[in-house]
């Protein structure tokens, strides 16, 4: 979201002014219907205090807002193609779908043509579109706490019961399920993206990038395994957390003094034991820290459990890279871990 006053104040002017020269710089959140807009919107414009301001649609996407009808926000620049028309009216229906490779045929589609469409048009793939809107809307319930009817109408859903499969799938469902524990999410912007954060008053659960691949199950799995009911909200945990990325991006920060909670086998709990270990400014292979637990012939489990760390930055898997020193897998993208190896390696030259 943007948080300049100042550039939410020019990108105001412009949608009151329809300029279309805005279209795809930005898009409108309207907080009092739930959908975003272009610039060039003709709906009735709302008061300032009830816009957010958002770069891409992904983002408004994951912020629970939908696409505005009249202005199509999602066919700027260019018209749709059909097939991509159909992707978006089916996801709008049902947004708390997870999509497979057989629903695509049933709506008449070839799967791969359309998602190349897709990709080419929102520079997101389909899924990141389909998890956003789908994710978007739970978090958004979650942030409002207020009633699953109330939600299902300001969300567009059309019946009570997908739209709270959707919820309780993400975020557990407190009348199904007896003696919850509350863990408390929040969200934390950074120069690289927008970061969920689940902590209760004793431990940092998950940090994670709100478009990361597999959240979805991360969070679901966490919720289930520890019976947890995931509301919205802050703690000096989080606060905590907060306070210690924005000094981390300013350059001010190389270690993180948080408590964390491990939710993972005893070898993964090992593996990012040694995550921890490795310096700010320095990379470490696969195999050295295969070596360092003791068996060489362990890097794919190595990298599994790289995989598998739920806390972002602060346990860095972003400091692992190949044996040949070419960056490999990161969930949050390459060009993310990219920009933290460079961040860490300003901060600390000599190393």
């Amino acid at each position: 979201m943007i948080d300049s006053f100042e550039q939410q104040q020019e990108y105001y002017q412009a949608l009151k002014a329809k300029n279309r020269a805005y279209d795809g710089i930005f898009f409108a959140g309207i907080t009092t219907t739930g959908i975003f807009c272009h610039a060039s919107c003709t709906a009735r414009k709302p008061k300032f205090e009830h816009c957010e301001f958002y770069k891409t649609a992904q983002e408004a996407l994951l912020a629970g807002y939908r696409p505005c009808k009249i202005c199509r926000s999602l066919s700027f620049p260019q018209m749709i193609p059909e097939e991509v028309q159909l992707l978006v009216n089916a996801v709008e229906e049902h947004p708390e779908k997870r999509w497979k490779e057989k629903d695509f045929s049933a709506i008449g589609l070839h799967s791969a043509s359309a998602r190349r469409k897709f990709k080419e048009i929102y520079q997101m793939t389909f899924v990141q579109y389909a998890r956003a809107r789908r994710m978007g809307a739970a978090f958004k319930e979650t942030k409002k706490g207020s009633k699953v009817i109330e939600q299902q109408l300001n969300t567009g859903y059309e019946s009570a019961s997908g739209f709270n499969d959707a919820i309780s799938k993400i975020m557990g469902n407190p009348i199904k399920k007896k003696n919850t524990k509350p863990l408390m999410a929040s969200f934390i912007s950074t120069p690289i993206g927008r970061m969920l954060c689940l902590t209760d008053e004793d431990y940092l659960y998950l940090l994670e990038f709100e478009d990361r691949r597999g959240l979805e199950l991360e969070i679901e799995k966490l919720r289930n395994k520890y019976n947890f009911r995931i509301i919205y909200g802050r703690t000096a945990i989080s606060q905590k957390v907060e306070q210690q990325l924005n000094e981390y991006f300013a350059g001010t920060r190389t270690t993180f003094s948080i408590p964390l909670f491990y939710d993972g086998s005893e070898f993964q709990r090992k593996v990012w034991s040694e995550l921890e270990l490795i310096p700010s400014g320095s990379t470490r292979s696969y195999q050295a820290l295969a070596i360092r637990l003791g068996d060489r012939n362990k890097v794919r489990a190595v990298g599994r459990a790289n995989g598998m760390n739920k806390i972002v930055i602060i346990i860095p898997c972003h400091r692992v890279i190949g044996q040949d020193g070419k960056l490999t897998g990161y969930a949050g993208g390459l060009a993310r871990k990219q920009y933290l190896l460079n961040l860490e390696q300003m901060n600390n030259p000599e190393r």
